[in-house]
């Protein structure tokens, strides 16, 4: 199968599973994840249909950047190190990995600087792993609070990953909604800085049942790409 077949059948899987939940498939964002793969597979993708990438590293989004086809969006879905945000200020469109205040006041002074708001989303660590990075659900309130003091930076949803050994995906389907329960509380508050727009979850293994569960966003790389 090509990639370009790949996407298409992500994108089938992906209508199927709106109409299971009742949804608009327009309302999916697909981010085909890029990690490992070069700029010549990355551009095959975007020729195939992809709009949105997802890097998870930033040495290596910066390494492949002037050579992948302009016009598509750019997101950094990996961990984010504060003295490492400088690097991708000028090059993302979202940033899924916001999990500190030290992070946030870092991306405002980035932006600050490049003359731009920079959108991000903030990841919860919802299943409460300890290898997991994201801040804690009751954590979230003082994060948002906190980003309304800052230039230059938005919210504008959140983020999780559940477990990798969820099984038959009953885990997954439970932190998908924990998840969703909560961006739905956070949406009726106000924030000036603050919109709860995307809620990212999902990737290859899962990507169906978060649609299911209220994801905006997935993000898919082995179903797109193959292995690494």
């Amino acid at each position: 199968m090509s990639i370009a077949q790949n996407i298409e059948i992500v994108k089938t899987n992906i209508e199927k599973a709106c109409i299971r939940a009742g949804r608009n498939p327009e309302e999916i964002t697909l981010i085909g994840v890029t990690k490992t793969h070069g700029a010549d597979i990355i551009n095959e993708g975007i020729a195939g249909g992809l709009s949105h990438i997802g890097e998870n590293r930033v040495q290596e989004l910066c390494e492949k950047y002037e050579e992948i086809k302009k016009g598509v969006h750019i997101h950094l879905i990996g961990h984010l190190q504060s003295n490492k945000v400088k690097y991708i200020a000028d090059k993302v469109d979202l940033i899924h990995s916001l999990d500190s205040g030290s992070l946030a006041k870092e991306i405002s002074a980035q932006a600050v600087k490049k003359g731009r708001i920079i959108d991000t989303l903030v990841q919860v660590n919802i299943s409460g792993e300890e290898s997991k990075s994201g801040i804690a659900p009751e954590e979230l309130d003082y994060l948002l609070e906190y980003v309304e003091t800052l230039p230059g930076i938005k919210i504008k949803g959140l983020m999780t990953i559940p477990p990798i050994d969820a099984g038959d995906m009953i885990t997954s389907r439970k932190v998908f909604e924990k998840l969703r329960i909560l961006f739905e509380k956070k949406k009726e508050e106000r924030y000036n800085n603050t919109v709860m727009q995307h809620l990212s979850m999902g990737m290859t293994n899962d990507y169906e049942i978060a649609i299911e569960e209220g994801s905006t966003i997935v993000r898919v790389g082995r179903a797109i790409f193959g292995n690494r």
